[in-house]
């Protein structure tokens, strides 16, 4: 057996059947909980991932089965289900452990993934760059590494002198070459992300130098960043009505106003139980939010889960620690039946990236927030203040620079932490 067999995810060219399950225990912990609109989302999930629904079952008991997860007596009613649909696997809303997935793979004979799977196959068919591409390897080989065990099951049973004729193999020695290689293609996978997060950090600074601020559209899977980045920039970026359209980071420049330009970036959307190995190999990506002067959370108004989406969001960006950083609560798809509900108050806007409807007002909400964020100031500052010049040159964007007989003028743009340190300098 090759480990070339575990990196490809083979895909019929008809819709997989499948039946899809969930597990709410008292003991688990609220986000990991199944519900029936997180099993709606699983059901998306699936149909992104060209596959159909076939049925559904959600079980509810005080804490997970150790063995197959859901009790035995679920998994007898899943596999009658399945046979009955002529269903090739199964799908569980839950991460499982490697134990779990090999006894429910054994007791239902058929192909079992979990929702962590489930995301990583469809990131892995999404992803268009370099850089999407190795965060995308890199989750998959952390994702299978636990797992091989269980893959290699039948070859570790077979050493010894008494495996049947024709069956002796290597067993743990395969076992343990294939751990081996799969380590050593994270380790360079990483090395590679760590060049990639380089050559961000040079081209931010360079950015930083020609003075554009940098705006980041953050929010739910689906919606409606890429349209919105469209609208608002008149990039033609694939945008369709599905899961995860957007992998790779888009950036375009935007004109916020006839003297205000800034730098817009679409950034991967999020997910409840967004896999963790997903978020580790991401960060490449996400780290960007990191030096945004600005975030427009996109919302989905016409989602009847909208609440529930912000609160994913709010969490991550809070994970990103991020929370300090200026942000706007655009409420798109306004124009949707039954998004009709009203919401004001300071930094929300309610827009149509579709339409256009209140594009208007959120570009005048981006130049007010941008204006608080950079200024144009010019400073004074004595001889044995020099040294600022070099630190407003690396933090900031020096426009000209002038030597009097008791001063150095300089006309510059800086941001809130860096006026801080020059105010008292400034003309």
């Amino acid at each position: 057996m090759s480990i070339d067999n575990f990196e490809r995810i083979e895909k019929s060219r008809e819709p997989e059947r499948a039946i899809i399950v969930g597990l709410a225990a008292e003991s688990m912990k609220r986000f990991e909980h199944s519900t029936e609109e997180s099993l709606d989302e699983l059901e998306a999930l699936l149909e992104t991932a060209g596959g159909v629904c076939l049925g559904r079952a959600l079980q509810n008991r005080p804490k997970p089965d150790p063995r197959t997860f859901v009790g035995e007596g679920k998994v007898k009613e899943i596999k009658d289900l399945a046979k009955a649909n002529d269903c090739t696997v199964v799908v569980f809303d839950n991460e499982l452990s490697p134990s779990q997935m090999r006894a429910l793979t054994e007791d239902l004979e058929l192909r079992v993934i979990d929702r962590s799977s489930l995301i990583l196959d469809i990131f892995a068919g999404r992803a268009r760059t370099r850089e999407g591409r190795l965060q995308v390897e890199l989750a998959q080989y952390n994702y299978i590494l636990p797992r091989l065990t269980g893959m290699w099951k039948h070859l570790v049973s077979q050493t010894g002198t008494s495996a049947p004729i024709g069956t002796r193999g290597p067993g743990e020695t395969q076992l343990e070459t294939d751990k081996r290689h799969i380590r050593r293609k994270i380790d360079k996978l990483r090395d590679e992300l760590r060049e990639v997060i380089r050559v961000r950090d040079t081209q931010r600074r360079l950015r930083g130098k020609n003075e554009m601020p940098v705006i980041a559209l953050v929010g739910y899977t689906n919606a409606g960043k890429s349209t919105l980045l469209n609208k608002l920039t008149g990039a033609d970026i694939q945008a369709e009505n599905r899961l995860f359209d957007t992998l790779d980071t888009t950036t375009r420049r935007l004109t916020v106003s006839d003297v205000k330009e800034a730098l817009l970036s679409d950034t991967v959307g999020f997910i409840r139980k967004l896999p963790h190995h997903l978020v580790e190999a991401f960060k490449a990506t996400l780290e960007e939010l990191k030096y945004a002067d600005l975030l427009i959370h996109v919302i989905d108004a016409s989602s009847p889960e909208c609440e529930e989406q912000m609160r994913v969001v709010d969490n991550m960006i809070s994970t990103l620690g991020i929370a300090q950083t200026p942000r706007i609560e655009a409420y798109n798809k306004c124009d949707v039946e039954g998004s009709d509900i009203r919401r004001h108050g300071e930094n929300i806007v309610e827009i149509s990236a579709k339409t256009g409807q209140g594009i208007d007002r959120l570009l005048e909400m981006i130049e007010e927030s941008l204006s608080s964020v950079n200024k144009k100031v010019t400073l004074r500052l004595p001889y044995d203040k020099a040294g600022l010049v070099e630190m407003i040159h690396r933090e900031g964007a020096v426009k000209d620079t002038r030597y009097t007989e008791d001063f150095i003028e300089v006309d510059c743009i800086v941001g809130q932490g860096l006026l801080s340190k020059v105010n008292d300098y400034i003309v």
